[in-house]
């Protein structure tokens, strides 16, 4: 059995070529014995060689999926030139600046030379390649065909990657809204306010209603701004914390964001999107559609839709139909439903479902667009009935005394 290969490190070099002059650069090796011997392949004789140190700060940049998508789509496309796998990681590796995500590629392809195979090596690394992506290689190696589903599972990652971009983008409008609303209406209770609060007091006569409850608003803003602030801190932190540590509530804010105007909507049509593509992904690569499902379950990213395919595993399990449990469901749009019935009918799982990811991800696409569009006026609309409010509270005693001295 091949040894486990050493995490390869970044070494300092200095030495002389075969003409006598000094030299020096960066080296990347498992040990710094190695790196010498590289360096005399090289014809240089090495005098000094230490391991570089790690910065204090900004160190290797984070490791996201959309880079672990262009790791794949690499791979996918010199597999393709018939460029052997080792090779290609060296490729992709020199190519890198990420110096996390290259030290990532060097393991697996370190691991892959001493005769680990590709779908082991990726196990390694569960918090970059899930069990998704190493049972999709897995498939891959053993049906010979690596190169494909590679270039399958890269597509896969783009899309799904579009698509969280999608409804981020669609959550993080709404959320600017109201804390733009907020911020602009702090402000103007505790800066402005205060200035024509001094203004009334020479006026000697009663204030508005409305002007009164601005005034009170603003003084007991300006007392406990610390306390509101802190408690919106610390509302959403006790939000998130809540959602990540109790899968009771995390359900419940799943099944009742779908019921959100617009965003509901979105995030409803992006989870049929994503069980689409995932679902004709994994059937497509040869995985049996009771343990496809598996995977769809908890790549939907809702409670209510991985609930739902839990069911409808059980249901296919037994032997009942993908659309005909899906029906059941009563979540899954009209179109959703048709399109894999036509495809289990026809054969062509894969491809109906491949027709439902496309579609429902266009759907998204619009709905996001339109929401940027219908967003743009209403942060304006907003914005002006806040400061309107406050401009027509804070002149209304000017105009009753204008009346009052006319």
């Amino acid at each position: 059995m091949a040894e486990k290969a050493q995490k390869l490190a970044t070494y300092i070099w200095e030495g002389k070529d075969k003409r006598g002059q000094k030299s020096k650069g960066e080296l990347h090796g498992s040990s710094q014995a190695l790196v010498k011997a590289q360096l005399r392949k090289q014809g240089i004789v090495p005098e000094k060689v230490r391991k570089k140190p790690k910065p204090l700060f900004g160190g290797s940049k984070k490791i996201t999926p959309f880079d672990i998508a262009m790791l794949t789509r690499q791979l996918a496309t010199m597999m393709k030139a018939g460029v052997p796998l080792v090779q290609s990681f060296d490729i992709v590796a020199d190519g890198l600046d990420n110096k996390g995500l290259q030290e990532l590629v060097m393991s697996v392809r370190n691991d892959i030379a001493s005769g680990t195979n590709f779908a082991a090596a990726l196990r390694k690394h569960p918090r970059h390649f899930d069990d998704l992506y190493c049972n999709l290689v897995d498939s891959g190696e053993k049906a010979g065909a690596l190169e494909q589903m590679l270039d399958r599972i890269a597509t896969y990652l783009e899309k799904t990657e579009l698509l969280k971009k999608k409804v981020k983008k669609a959550m993080t409008y709404p959320i600017a809204v109201i804390i733009v609303a907020i911020i602009v209406t702090a402000i103007l209770l505790v800066k402005v306010v205060p200035q024509f609060e001094s203004l009334f007091q020479g006026f000697g006569a009663e204030l508005p209603v409305f002007t009164q409850f601005v005034v009170k608003l603003s003084e007991w803003m300006q007392s406990w701004w610390f306390a509101v602030l802190l408690g919106i801190v610390g509302t959403v932190f006790l939000f998130r914390e809540a959602k990540r540590r109790s899968p009771k509530f995390s359900d419940f804010v799943d099944k009742y964001v779908l019921k959100l105007p617009v965003v509901g909507e979105i995030l409803d049509k992006s989870a049929v999107a994503k069980f689409g593509r995932v679902l004709s992904t994994t059937f497509a690569a040869g995985v049996p559609l009771v343990d496809a499902l598996d995977s769809v379950a908890g790549a939907t990213g809702n409670a209510v839709y991985r609930d739902a395919v839990d069911r409808i595993k059980n249901d296919v399990s037994s032997g009942t139909q993908l659309q005909a449990s899906m029906r059941q469901q009563d979540i899954f749009p009209v179109m959703a439903v048709q399109l894999t019935a036509i495809g289990e009918e026809s054969g062509n799982l894969d491809e109906m479902l491949e027709k439902v990811a496309v579609h429902y991800e266009a759907v998204v696409d619009d709905m996001v667009d339109n929401l940027t569009a219908l967003m743009e006026p209403m942060i304006m609309a907003v914005l002006g009935v806040l400061v309107g409010g406050l401009i027509i509270a804070m002149y209304l005693p000017i105009f009753q005394m204008g009346q009052v001295v006319g």
